[in-house]
């Protein structure tokens, strides 16, 4: 509880099971290879710290921040974000699977090349991110906010572009095909003789 773990270095070996971080200070941490379970993580500050090849399996994050953090194949299967701040934050590779950012802030963040599959994701403010290559398939899109993010490369197959807002999103062509399906369009080539 309120430990001060400012600048510290995590490896492999470091394994936490079931632990309460309360209050801390993980600013400029360098997490290569740690790996937390089932841990609750309360008003923990988490600014500018790097974790590469970690995970953070079914944790809980209330109320913490992770201003200018970078996730580098990173696993948090099953983790879930309450009331979090996710400035700037960069994630990168690794698998997001199953986690809860229900109403999550995400303008700023980029997130490219993640599995998110079954993500909720609902109510999430995404407008003006980078959400480049990720696997959203079976994720919960309903209102979320992609104004404006960019979108090129992830599965949309389960957005719904009825409920979430996707003014100004930028999409490939292969990506126009499967909300104009989600739409219920009958899309069909071009026969000869319509030439």
């Amino acid at each position: 509880m309120g430990a001060d773990w400012y600048a510290r270095t995590l490896t492999h070996t470091n394994q936490f099971d079931s632990v309460l971080f309360t209050d801390c200070d993980f600013t400029e941490l360098e997490n290569t290879g740690a790996v937390f379970t089932d841990c609750t993580f309360r008003n923990v500050k988490f600014n500018a710290s790097t974790h590469t090849d970690s995970a953070f399996v079914n944790c809980t994050f209330t109320r913490c921040n992770f201003f200018d953090a970078a996730f580098i194949r990173c696993k948090t299967i099953g983790s879930m974000f309450d009331g979090c701040k996710w400035d700037i934050v960069k994630i990168q590779g690794g698998d997001w699977s199953f986690v809860g950012l229900p109403g999550a802030d995400l303008s700023s963040a980029s997130i490219v090349g993640t599995r998110m599959r079954e993500a909720d994701l609902m109510f999430t403010k995404c407008s003006g991110a980078v959400l480049r290559d990720l696997d959203l398939s079976g994720a919960w899109l309903h209102k979320a906010n992609f104004a404006g993010a960019d979108l090129r490369g992830s599965d949309l197959s389960a957005l719904d572009p009825l409920t979430a807002d996707i003014t100004g999103a930028i999409i490939t062509l292969d990506q126009t095909l499967t909300i104009a399906e989600a739409l219920r369009f009958d899309v069909r080539p071009r026969t000869e003789d319509e030439n």
